[in-house]
């Protein structure tokens, strides 16, 4: 096995752990997989291996070529973990708007990064569309391959190993599914994955209320990483899920900051997001019930920001 597919193959087959103290008497089990036990501390990971084997395996990415994608920090960071391990260049286009963490880590990982101001550090449509189109320049460049994580078919086929975990790990038990919205990718992998199995499953997608666009509201801006782009994304489709959940800023930092104190779950904001969505859902199921949303990525992507600044 050499070395490449070695540290590749670390990918996945990360935790399912029982929250304990965050639910009332009376709530459904909720289930969270701790995606932070992968290699770069992010769900992302598989991902970005599906993208650049698909690339390869179309000839879209050439032997020396260069990955150039548009990111708020942790498909980027895993798209540079697998150039790394590949031994493919990566040019990346962020902003100031996501954790400075992130931003290392990628250039650590040996991609270019170049950063976009944002308005006041927040998330907006204006920004990831200007984003999107440096990118889409960059990538005109000659031996060059757009990821394109909005579009790409690959990225939703890498979740499919997530959902396959999830069902093993609950002992085949899932009546709801509970997803932060970015690209749409993982939420539309895991969904269709698992609705193969329980056809009765409750699919409930999560955005930000600051930026409500999937509920049919207006685009704003907001302090959630990674998710709520301010459109709606080019794979969405209102069929996938069965509720969509709001849940401010302030509301997902506010469980992030509970998961670490009273479960030891450090994560990021997406996912205090996915928890404070999954207990209200769980509220409403009840006993016997299982509930299973995601911890998107550690905490440790987030120790520059305000998440978890002392106060």
């Amino acid at each position: 096995m050499s070395h490449q597919t070695e540290i590749l193959n670390s990918i996945g087959n990360t935790p399912l752990i029982k929250l304990h103290r965050i639910l009332p008497d009376g709530s459904a089990r909720i289930l969270v997989k701790l995606e932070s036990h992968n290699p770069t501390g992010s769900m992302k990971d598989r991902m970005a291996r599906a993208v650049v084997a698909g690339a390869v395996a179309r000839g879209a990415l050439v032997p020396n070529g260069t990955v150039v994608e548009y990111t708020g920090g942790s498909t980027g960071t895993s798209l540079a973990f697998v150039c790394a391990a590949l031994g493919y260049r990566l040019a990346i286009v962020t902003s100031d708007a996501f954790s400075r963490e992130k931003r290392d880590h990628m250039r650590a990982l040996g991609a270019t990064v170049l950063e976009l101001p944002s308005d006041g550090g927040r998330t907006t449509k204006e920004l990831i569309q200007r984003m999107i189109a440096k990118a889409r320049e960059l990538s005109a460049a000659p031996g060059s391959f757009f990821a394109d994580q909005f579009h790409n078919s690959d990225a939703a086929s890498g979740y499919a190993s997530l959902a396959d975990e999830v069902w093993e790990q609950s002992g085949q038990k899932v009546d709801a599914f509970v997803q932060s919205v970015g690209t749409a990718q993982c939420i539309t992998g895991v969904a269709s994955a698992l609705r193969d199995r329980n056809p009765k499953i409750h699919i409930v997608a999560v955005e930000p209320r600051e930026s409500p666009v999937l509920s049919g509201g207006a685009p704003g801006a907001h302090n959630i990483e990674g998710v709520g782009p301010g459109f709606v994304p080019p794979i969405w489709n209102e069929r996938l899920s069965d509720e969509i959940m709001q849940v401010s800023t302030r509301e997902a930092k506010g469980m992030a900051r509970r998961l670490a104190r009273e479960e030891a779950l450090f994560a990021g904001t997406s996912t205090g997001a996915n928890v404070l969505a999954a207990s209200q859902v769980a509220a409403r199921l009840g006993t016997d019930h299982t509930v299973v949303t995601i911890a998107c990525d550690s905490g440790l992507k987030y120790l520059s920001t305000d998440l978890y600044a002392p106060v």
